[in-house]
């Protein structure tokens, strides 16, 4: 078998710019990810806190037959909770404002859910 450099170089040459790009894409990734934090003033405690109270709020959505848990986005802040999504009506709406004012810790809720009738076939 004959060697040939210009094979070895082009595998290097791919692997080289392949890896720069991950590379690049991880560091910018992580640099945007660094600034978010960096950028938000809540003590880690407050973080673990609002944490506990989104995910409070998301399984109280799971386990509830009238709520789409995924349809809706759930953000705390400082205790606030922000429900943004689109329901179905609005009782599925007033449950689930009612789900997340029932989680221990919520100072308050603040909905931006939009009415959204199901489609009629």
């Amino acid at each position: 078998m004959r060697y040939r450099p210009w094979v070895t170089l082009a595998v290097f040459v791919c692997a080289v710019t392949i890896c720069t790009g991950c590379v690049w894409l991880a560091v910018g990734g992580a640099g945007v990810a660094g600034y978010e934090i960096a950028k938000d003033d809540r003590s880690i405690g407050d973080k673990v806190d609002d944490a506990s109270i989104t995910s409070g709020v998301k399984v109280k959505f799971i386990k509830d037959a009238q709520i789409k848990a995924l349809d809706i986005n759930v953000d705390t802040y400082e205790g606030v909770v922000t429900l943004h999504g689109n329901v179905p009506s609005a009782g599925a709406r007033d449950r689930a404002e009612q789900l997340a004012r029932s989680v221990k810790g919520v100072k308050d809720v603040r909905s931006k859910l939009v009415i959204v009738p199901p489609a009629s076939d």
